[in-house]
């Protein structure tokens, strides 16, 4: 994310401090780079994309452009998938459509959890491992990942159990 501040109209512009892209409402004094990151399912790149395509400068203040900019951006975001390569979407050749789309919002929730549980009910091996609640994608797991029990020895233990034999002989 770039440190570089929004570019603010010293005209005294009224400007929407929300603006509604599908089901979530973004901040319309941040730039239009960091308003469009603040949705699920886009990043950096993809608004970045999104402001070239819709010739608007990325430092802009979203909630300063006119109606027509900022409907640019929502037709943008909402057919996001028809205007990149397949390869810059995040939900590929779906398992029971074939299609490829770029899901945001609850929608891509929505298909994430639809495609963990269709793997664990199928019994792959990302399946099993979601279910065991383990890690999924081959990182290693002897020294990460722990998440009961203390690691190491417990000296203090080790100490009170010393006393409490010495006590009892």
């Amino acid at each position: 994310m770039s440190t570089e501040e929004p570019n603010a109209d010293d005209d005294g512009e009224d400007i929407q401090y929300f603006v509604r892209i599908g089901r979530t409402d973004l901040d319309g004094t941040k730039s239009v780079e960091r308003a469009l990151t603040d949705m699920n399912g886009i990043g950096r790149r993809v608004a970045r994309i999104i402001a070239n395509k819709a010739d608007v400068d990325r430092r802009d203040v979203l909630g300063a452009l006119d109606e027509e900019k900022i409907d640019d951006i929502v037709n943008l975001v909402e057919g996001y998938a028809d205007e990149v390569p397949e390869w810059l979407t995040n939900h590929q050749r779906d398992f029971f459509t074939g299609e490829t789309t770029h899901e945001t919002g609850n929608d891509l929730q929505m298909s994430r959890r639809q495609d963990i549980n269709r793997m664990q009910m199928i019994d792959s091996y990302k399946g099993v491992r979601h279910q065991r609640g383990q890690k999924v994608r081959g990182q290693r797991t002897k020294s990460t990942g722990r998440t009961e029990g203390t690691i190491g020895v417990n000296i203090e233990a080790i100490k009170e159990e010393q006393a409490e034999e010495a006590e009892d002989e």
